[in-house]
């Protein structure tokens, strides 16, 4: 390090880990250091309580309402997702080719699992690849690919001619494609609101499910002994009751399904999180709901009756471990937050960061 370097000091509370807490880090050349570096005459210094930069798990860069978005408007999602201190997305599926954004220092790091695989009229238009069971392979293959290592389909949808959620795949089917994306190096993960779907998908090896609404008494042990995380995605079941009115007329079945999935969201995920299941922070962003709100389903985890450092490790430490990427770990790159007080105690405060560090740089 030359005498001129700029360094970053963060001083007050620097959560390592659930009850690793140090008193400072230093970021040399973007980097994390725990030793003070000999020679620096040029530190900035930020006070606070730091995190390792947020998670959210489930999250579409360069996807609306409608499909794919330019460019532009998928860097502006990306920015929002950074300025509320979200530095890590899972994009749980997105027809947009995102790349560009790896070569963007200013913008959150992306796992991408690909384009959505769907059952063919059996889900959002413009989202998926549809296709029919004998395809299924082959496009997992394809997307486990162009990912980078997760596969995302959808397990289940309406089903018009029963006019109420219905699996979307034969267990045969899964099974096979869940075993070549495995051979791949890829994990697979699914959208799933309802019950029915979610034995086949376990019994396949299917490796974390969405949304999860759907888990019951019989099935939560079989997620906790086989260890599939679920992604619960509060904020987003939050708008099963406006759904479930949009479609009273026409499919009344539904529509009571997916209220009693909203009745007992809380009981799901608390339940699910009792029995061992790993449940991580997401937020279902891009497709009708805005970005930048992992810290309101952190909020949604705690209302559930998940303790405040669970929780908070659900988008912090845990969610960085089970997908393979550092936290504030020595020489990693330096993706922080600092708060004015210790999320532990409150978890509205992740609401509220007052500095975002990307990359070694303060950008919020």
């Amino acid at each position: 390090m030359s005498d001129q370097s700029t360094v970053l000091r963060v001083k007050g509370r620097v959560l390592v880990g659930p009850e690793d807490v140090r008193d400072e880090l230093w970021v040399i050349d973007g980097r994390i250091s725990y030793d003070r570096p000999s020679g620096a005459r040029d530190v900035t210094t930020v006070e606070g309580w730091a995190l390792p930069g947020l998670v959210d798990a489930h999250c579409h860069v360069g996807l609306d309402a409608h499909g794919a978005v330019p460019a532009e408007v998928a860097e502006k999602q990306a920015l929002t997702d950074r300025d509320a201190g979200t530095l890590l997305l899972r994009d749980a599926g997105s027809p947009s080719d995102t790349r560009w954004v790896d070569d963007r220092e200013d913008l959150p790091k992306i796992i991408r699992a690909g384009r959505h695989i769907a059952r063919t009229r059996r889900y959002i238009r413009n989202y998926a690849h549809e296709i029919e069971p004998d395809d299924l392979v082959a496009y997992v293959g394809q997307e486990a690919r162009r990912g980078d290592g997760w596969v995302k389909l959808v397990g289940d949808w309406l089903d018009r001619s029963s006019g109420d959620l219905g699996a979307c795949w034969p267990a045969t089917a899964l099974k096979d494609a869940i075993a070549e994306a495995h051979r791949l190096g890829a994990r697979v993960t699914a959208h799933c609101f309802a019950e029915d779907s979610l034995v086949d998908l376990v019994e396949a090896g299917i490796d974390c499910i969405e949304h999860a609404t759907g888990l019951t008494e019989e099935t939560i042990p079989l997620f906790a002994e086989r260890g599939v995380a679920i992604v619960p995605t509060l904020v987003n079941i939050a708008t099963f009751p406006q759904l479930a009115s949009g479609g009273d007329a026409k499919f009344p079945i539904w529509a009571d399904h997916m209220r009693r999935l909203y009745d007992r969201r809380y009981d799901t995920v608390r339940s699910a999180y009792d029995a061992g299941v790993p449940v991580f922070v997401g937020t279902d962003a891009g497709g009708g709901l805005a970005h930048g709100l992992a810290a309101a389903e952190v909020a949604e985890f705690v209302t559930a009756g998940i303790p405040a450092v669970d929780a908070v490790s659900a988008a912090t430490w845990g969610a960085r471990q089970w997908l393979g990427r550092p936290g504030l770990v020595e020489g990693a790159a330096a993706d922080l937050v600092v708060y004015e007080t210790d999320p532990r105690a409150d978890v509205r405060v992740l609401g509220a960061p007052r500095r975002v560090v990307l990359n070694g740089v303060v950008v919020g």
